[in-house]
C-alpha cells in the first residue's frame, strides 16, 4: 500500500470546516492544515497538534495555490507516495481514504491525478466529467456510474490525489494565479504532459462553491469582487495557454460574460464586480498575473471596500466573503 498524506486549507474557519479536519485528521496519517488566515491562532494551533495535525501557518502566501505548494513540500519531504489535498469547505465520508488508495494502488504508472466525484451541495448535482479531446469536449454526466475511473481534462483540487511522481514532474502549482484555475491550470499541464488525470466513480465528495443562489435554470455564487477578478483572468489566461493541445481558448471569454450577466441580474455590488470581471478580463488576455493588489492598487481597494451597514450585517457579510480559502 502507498504511504499517503493530507494537505487541508484552513481560511478563517467554522466549527463547521473544522468537524471536515476532524475527519480527514481520524485517517491516522500525515495530516498537513495550512492556515491561509492572515493571523494566527495560536490555541487552535495547540488543539490540531493534540490531534495529530502539523500545522503551518501561511498567511495566504501564494494563495490556495501557496498552501498547497507549501504542504506538498513538507509531504514529500516525509516520503509520502500520494499527496491529497482537501479544502475546509469538503466534506468527505469515513471511507474516503480508503476507497481513493484503492483506486491510486489500481493506476498502472507512477505519474497521476485522481479526483472524487463532486457533489456540489447547493446545486444538488454531480459535476460532469469532460474527456480530453482536441475538440469542445462533450461532458458526460456522473450521476449513474459508481464505479471505475474516467479521464477527463480535469478534476477540482479538492479531493484529489497527486502522486509524489506526478507532483515532481508536473511541478508547483500557479501561485501567481493566487486562486481560481489553479485545479484546471494543473489538470490541462498533466494531460499535455501524459499525466493521467481520472475521476473515481466510487468515491463522493461532497463540496460547497460559494454561496450558490438558484434562479430558476440559472445560479450565481455570490463571490466577492476580488474572487470575481481571478475568476475572469485565470479562466481567459489558461485557456489560451494551452489552446494548442485543446480547443478550448474562445470559452474564458465567454465565461467571464457569463460571470458579468449573472452579476447583473442577480448580486449585489454590482459595478465593483463587474469592474473586477472586466479588469480580470484584459490582464488574463494580456498575460499580466499575480495580485490583484500588486496590478490594480486602486481598483483592488475600491473593489474590495465593503458598503456602509450596521455592525451586525457588516460582520456578517465579513464573515461570508472570508469563509472560502
Amino acid at each position: 500500500m502507498k504511504s499517503y498524506g493530507v494537505i487541508f486549507v484552513l481560511y478563517h474557519p467554522s466549527e463547521a470546516f473544522l468537524r471536515h479536519l476532524e475527519k480527514a485528521a481520524a485517517s491516522g496519517q500525515n495530516v498537513v492544515a495550512i492556515d491561509n488566515s492572515p493571523q494566527p491562532d495560536l490555541a487552535l494551533y495547540d488543539v490540531l497538534q493534540r490531534q495529530g495535525c502539523t500545522v503551518l501557518h501561511n498567511a495566504n502566501r501564494g494563495g490556495l495555490a501557496g498552501a498547497y505548494n507549501r504542504g506538498a513540500e513538507l509531504l514529500l519531504e516525509r516520503g509520502c507516495e500520494v499527496i491529497f489535498l482537501l479544502d475546509q469547505d469538503s466534506d468527505i465520508g469515513d471511507d474516503f481514504f480508503a476507497a481513493m488508495m484503492q483506486a491510486c494502488e489500481r493506476e498502472p504508472g507512477e505519474a497521476f491525478v485522481l479526483g472524487p466525484k463532486i457533489y456540489e451541495i447547493n446545486l444538488e448535482k454531480f459535476m460532469v466529467v469532460m474527456p480530453p479531446g482536441r475538440r469542445w469536449p462533450k461532458p458526460q454526466k456522473m450521476r449513474e456510474p459508481t464505479e471505475g475511473v474516467y479521464d477527463t481534462l480535469f478534476v477540482i483540487s479538492s479531493g484529489s490525489a497527486i502522486s509524489a511522481q506526478a507532483y515532481r514532474q508536473l511541478g508547483a502549482f500557479r501561485e501567481d494565479f493566487f486562486i481560481e484555475y489553479i485545479d484546471i491550470e494543473y489538470g490541462l499541464r498533466a494531460n499535455t504532459q501524459g499525466v493521467p488525470v481520472r475521476m473515481n466513480a466510487a468515491v463522493t465528495m461532497r463540496q460547497t462553491t460559494g454561496q450558490i443562489e438558484r434562479h430558476g435554470r440559472l445560479f450565481t455564487t455570490n463571490h466577492a469582487a476580488w474572487r470575481r477578478y481571478y475568476g475572469a483572468r485565470n479562466g481567459v489566461y489558461t485557456l489560451r495557454l494551452y489552446r494548442a493541445h485543446w480547443g478550448l481558448h474562445w470559452l474564458g471569454g465567454l465565461l467571464a460574460l457569463h460571470q458579468a450577466f449573472n452579476v447583473l441580474l442577480f448580486e449585489p455590488q454590482k459595478l465593483r464586480k463587474v469592474l473586477a470581471i472586466a479588469c480580470g478580463y484584459v490582464d488574463g488576455r494580456r498575460g499580466r498575473l499575480g495580485t490583484f493588489e500588486d496590478l490594480h492598487p486602486r481598483i483592488a481597494a475600491f473593489c474590495k471596500k465593503e458598503p456602509a451597514r450596521s455592525g451586525a450585517l457588516a460582520g456578517a457579510a465579513t464573515v461570508a466573503t472570508e469563509q472560502t480559502p
